[in-house]
């Protein structure tokens, strides 16, 4: 593969996601919510067969990023079925509907997040390609689990995750999160939150999809330890680019055309350092997936299908290794 960053568009104000009055409504037919039994115990899913029914070309396993679930991905779960492929989005440990300890932290560990994401994909037991995804914070538990081992996945995607620790603004948005929630409980920092402010002009754990009643929910669902654990570990991630790019597997770095939490151009040089696909979507912010899902599913797809089989150890891609999209497909 070669790689060349995308041009992206000048800085604008992040996008706020597409309405969504109820995220039941905005699911396909056909997906199912469950409990994932793996050998570390179960994980709350959505599981999306592939339009139509049918052998899907791939599997696509979602991880959701800091104070996310697997809802981040409901709009992106109708594209990639219709282009054949079944998507199946998770709640790690601790998160929103997986179980998780509300005060031990050391469950939490990255190793330990990364060896559930090994479990998952086993227990999926998948014969056709398993693609990993993981979206900011599960990005780089995504990396964390091909590091460890890379054999059951076909390729890798970072969504808006970056090479190392986040950016310094969004480092002491995260502190004063850890200290809110070591001094608050669940529902006394919920409340704290919404005083500061609109949620699209706030952010945070208030702004997202499925309206406010869902990710109240999502919020108190989330073990507390879970969030101060791996709040730490994102203001203090290493470079791993290196050891990733020795792995013997095609990568892909998406994100929006701007983000606070990893620099743009941060992005476009870690993609280079992993001679990877890179896709910049143009109108979207930290959150392609739920701001702008028909472009990234389409990028996404488009990496999954011209993946050919290893040459020589060496994974390769066709077409271009540089896509810039916007809502309505690719961009020359």
């Amino acid at each position: 593969m070669t790689s060349h960053a995308a041009p992206a568009s000048p800085p604008a104000p992040s996008p706020s996601p597409p309405s969504s009055p109820s995220l039941l409504s905005a699911t396909p037919p056909g997906a199912r919510a469950y409990r994932l039994r793996t050998s570390r115990g179960e994980f709350a899913v959505v599981d999306v067969p592939p339009a139509g029914g049918g052998e899907p070309k791939g599997v696509v396993l979602s991880l959701p990023g800091f104070t996310g679930s697997k809802e981040d991905f409901t709009l992106v779960h109708g594209p990639l079925t219709a282009r054949g492929y079944r998507s199946v989005a998770v709640d790690g440990r601790g998160q929103y509907e997986s179980d998780g300890p509300v005060d031990d932290e050391s469950v939490y560990a990255r190793a330990q997040l990364a060896r559930d994401v090994l479990a998952q994909a086993e227990a999926l037991g998948t014969d056709v390609p398993l693609h990993l995804v993981g979206h900011s914070l599960g990005g780089q538990i995504a990396r964390a689990a091909v590091l460890e081992d890379h054999s059951p996945f076909r390729s890798l995607t970072l969504i808006s995750s970056g090479p190392a620790r986040i950016s310094v603004s969004q480092e002491q948005r995260v502190k004063l999160l850890r200290d809110a929630l070591s001094r608050m409980t669940a529902a006394q920092c919920w409340e704290a939150i919404l005083a500061l402010g609109p949620p699209e002009e706030v952010g945070g754990p208030a702004r997202g999809l499925g309206g406010q009643e869902h990710l109240r929910r999502r919020w108190l669902g989330t073990s507390p330890a879970q969030l101060l654990a791996t709040g730490r570990q994102l203001c203090a991630e290493p470079d791993l680019v290196a050891e990733l790019a020795a792995v013997p597997m095609p990568f892909h770095v998406l994100s929006g055309a701007h983000d606070d939490t990893w620099p743009v151009p941060d992005l476009d040089a870690m993609a280079v350092r992993l001679n990877a696909h890179r896709t910049v979507v143009v109108g979207a912010g930290h959150s392609p997936a739920a701001e702008r899902p028909e472009a990234t599913a389409h990028a996404l797809t488009t990496f999954w299908d011209g993946l050919q089989g290893h040459h020589n150890g060496t994974p390769t891609v066709t077409g271009t290794a540089t896509t810039s999209t916007t809502g309505a497909g690719p961009l020359a």
